[in-house]
């Protein structure tokens, strides 16, 4: 049995949380000789959604200096079917902007945000909390409110979801800034009650 055969067997007997593949990743990430982009992309037509989980994770890693891992994470992976495989999308998008630098990854985060499919949406918003606790967005924090917030009346539910949760977070710390932003929303329409409810009082 390989190496990668022997990982993915042993990450198939993980039913919850992220580690063991995040350990796993940075261990293959770390093999020299190896091309790392081809064998995330190859674990990414693996059955087993832990096996896609690694290498999600692994492209997320490579991100920040192969535009091509960036790119398979956008349009291939954001398709994935899995729920667990959509989480480690938000965890691989919030490395690439960790690793390029958050401000720097601003371009890159308002194109995601511009996209059509809501998993790419829900990547960033997701993958950004808590946003305040983030370099540069700890210092501007209506940035990440307004990024957020535009989001509220999206037609998917999912992605409502992580826009309330997000901005719930970020009025614990940033009350009056997210109550100023909120005063102005329309809560007439269903999906932007929908979203104001999940912020709470």
């Amino acid at each position: 049995m390989s190496k990668i055969e022997t990982v993915i067997a042993e990450l198939k007997k993980v039913e919850h949380g992220f580690k063991p593949m995040i350990a796993a990743g940075d261990e293959l990430l770390h093999i020299s000789g190896q091309d790392h982009l081809a064998l995330a992309r190859s674990l990414l037509e693996q059955e087993a959604h832990q096996a896609r989980m690694l290498g999600t994770y692994m492209l997320g890693e490579l991100a920040a200096h192969q535009e091509e891992a960036l790119k398979i994470l956008r349009e291939k992976v954001s398709k994935d079917r899995s729920w667990q495989v959509q989480e480690m999308l938000a965890k691989a998008f919030d490395r690439y902007c960790s690793h390029l630098g958050y401000e720097n990854a601003l371009p890159i985060i308002k194109a995601w945000l511009q996209d059509g499919q809501a998993n790419v949406k829900r990547a960033v918003i997701e993958g950004l909390r808590i946003w305040t606790g983030r370099p540069y967005f700890r210092e501007y924090p209506q940035v990440a409110i307004d990024l957020i917030g535009a989001h509220r009346s999206a037609d998917s539910e999912y992605l409502r979801k992580s826009v309330g949760n997000a901005l719930r977070d970020i009025k614990k710390k940033h009350p009056e800034q997210v109550e100023s932003y909120l005063a102005n929303w329309d809560l007439t329409d269903r999906r932007v009650l929908f979203t104001k409810k999940l912020i709470g009082k």
